[in-house]
């Protein structure tokens, strides 16, 4: 039976411009050294900046392996729910979106599914550098969840996530959001204060 093995990761922590600051680098080659033990065929990445850097720092630990770029992993909103799916205190995010950006994205996300969740015909391992969004909605379709639960999954930078797809059968969560390869001062970056506050607490 062969498996497909996915290692999603949030890029490093990045400034307002985009561009990984000195924590992301030191988060990514951190990320990097983790997955350095693993088989891994090569590294995939969204192509904004971020995301770019981030792979190209980790990839220094995984000589060899081909890093190359994918659109669908770009930073998007792949679902806009109907009011009527979600809880009216979400409704305030997608303030601003117009029907051609909820296609647009919907769009996107149904490729990035196309693309990376299913197995394939060998054991792969492949790591995927791309946004809290794109994470949210992979983990939400292995689960089998409604379209508009990836809200409220959230991702710290360079957190790692691990999805399985087995041949017949249904797509395993191995891991979300473990940052155990990190420091506590490069921790929960880029998640939510409210997530956090007890789970580092000795």
């Amino acid at each position: 039976m062969a498996t497909r093995h996915l290692y999603l990761a949030r890029h490093g922590a990045a400034d307002a411009f985009g561009n990984l600051t000195d924590a992301g680098h030191r988060q990514a080659a951190l990320l990097g050294r983790r997955l350095a033990g693993v088989p891994v065929d090569a590294v995939w990445h969204s192509p904004l900046p971020r995301a770019v850097a981030s792979a190209t720092e980790l990839a220094r630990s995984l000589p060899d392996v081909p890093v190359a770029e994918v659109a669908e992993l770009v930073d998007h909103v792949p679902y806009i729910p109907d009011t009527t799916e979600m809880p009216r205190e979400w409704a305030g995010f997608f303030d601003g979106y117009d029907d051609a950006e909820a296609a647009s994205g919907q769009r996107l996300a149904e490729a990035l599914v196309d693309r990376f969740a299913k197995a394939t015909d060998t054991d792969t391992y492949e790591v995927l550098v791309t946004h809290a969004f794109q994470i949210a909605w992979l983990v939400r379709h292995a689960l089998g969840a409604p379209p508009y639960r990836w809200l409220g999954l959230n991702s710290a930078n360079t957190a790692l996530t691990i999805i399985e797809y087995a041949t017949g059968l249904p797509p395993t969560l191995v891991m979300f959001n473990d940052m155990s390869h990190l420091p506590p001062d490069l921790r929960w970056t880029g998640f939510p204060d409210s997530g956090r506050r007890l789970v580092d607490r000795p």
